[in-house]
């Protein structure tokens, strides 16, 4: 298995970056579109734990938009051959200070183009 192809390393980067775009807006149009919508599909956050491409999307949907604005830092994207890719940052928000949050996220390629099946979100203090 080929690990980080240029370009399939650029493309997960360009959905990263879409995500990324997504959350600090709260589209949750977007945010929607780029998890896979199924019930596979699972997503550990800070405070909750959704199973399905339903209980995700109704989370974000209620979810308020304020302090949703972070940086990001350290992000290490790797493809593993053409279909599957982990993305993993660090990130702060000016409502969490002294604390640093780390995200993984496991893409895969569908018929759709690139989308989360999994996803860990979770805070700790910084170190």
């Amino acid at each position: 298995m080929e690990v980080d192809i240029p370009e399939v390393k650029a493309e997960v980067e360009a959905a990263f970056a879409i995500y990324e775009t997504a959350l600090g807006a709260n589209d949750v149009e977007t945010l929607g579109r780029l998890f896979r919508d199924a019930p596979e599909t699972i997503r550990y956050g800070i405070g909750e734990n959704l199973y399905g491409f339903a209980e995700i999307a109704a989370f974000r949907s209620a979810r308020s938009p304020a302090g949703l604005a972070r940086t990001i830092e350290r992000t290490v994207i790797t493809t593993y051959g053409r279909d599957f890719a982990v993305a993993s940052t660090l990130f702060r928000r000016d409502s969490m200070p002294g604390k640093i949050g780390r995200q993984m996220q496991t893409w895969a390629r569908t018929e759709d183009g690139w989308k989360v099946v999994a996803a860990h979100v979770s805070v700790i203090a910084e170190a």
